[in-house]
């Protein structure tokens, strides 16, 4: 069995640790931005929609109010011929028809005012929506700003340790390495694990007092249970 001393593998969990958590930044950062681009993307049709419920709205008032003219034509027309009606029967006809008409077009002009009170409310939507609009388009700004400025920080700190690993790594008993590299290039950082009162902090299972000895004399353990490197905390 080979040995390693838990100096060096604290050592290496720790840089091991450290470039997981660089490199994770990292990759989330362009998820984080589309995201974002994504969210000002639904926030976009949000407002595309309001706009066209406004134009809509508008168009269709519009249509009522060419109805209402020509219903309020068609009614001062036939009070004109009302006055000159040839009969009682044909008097008594456009009577009706005024009539009809002229509680159509009440209807009709209570419609048209429900229709711009439609308009005003949808205009007031329109501008809630490009308020949270440009509230989103800000804050995808922000976070695009701040992921681009720091991802050059990341890169050149991911780079530092990526040297100090392979320094630290360099160092290892040769005959140590295969398992070693098996273990990180499975699990990465959470291949190994320190031991606490005897407990694989891994996974949670105790250890034999055989393991526990093996330890001690800087002696390479695998956890049974999860086959994590195990090692010494510091004391």
């Amino acid at each position: 069995m080979s040995q390693v001393s838990a100096v060096a593998l604290r050592e290496l969990h720790r840089i091991l640790g450290q470039l997981a958590e660089l490199r994770g930044r990292l990759e989330r950062g362009p998820k984080q931005i589309a995201a974002h681009a994504a969210s000002v993307a639904k926030l976009q049709a949000q407002l595309d929609v309001a706009i066209d419920a406004v134009k809509q709205t508008k168009m269709l008032a519009d249509r009522k109010q060419l109805d209402l003219k020509s219903a309020e034509a068609k009614i001062a027309d036939w009070k004109v011929k009302l006055n000159s009606a040839s009969s009682n029967k044909e008097y008594q006809a456009f009577v009706e028809q005024i009539a009809a008409a002229e509680m159509a077009t009440s209807v009709l002009s209570d419609e048209i005012l429900e229709t711009f009170e439609r308009v005003d409310e949808n205009t007031r939507i329109v501008k809630e929506c490009e308020r949270v609009l440009a509230a989103g388009k800000a804050e995808f700004d922000k976070v695009k700003q701040h992921i681009e400025a720091t991802a050059g920080t990341l890169r050149a700190e991911v780079t530092r340790l990526e040297t100090e690993l392979a320094d630290a790594e360099g160092k290892l008993p040769a005959e140590f390495k295969t398992d070693y590299q098996r273990v990180v290039r499975n699990k990465g950082a959470l291949g190994l694990a320190p031991v606490d009162e005897d407990v694989c902090t891994g996974c949670g299972q105790k250890i034999t007092l055989n393991m526990s000895n093996q330890l001690l004399t800087s002696q390479s353990v695998f956890c049974k249970s999860c086959g994590c490197l195990l090692y010494l905390p510091e004391r």
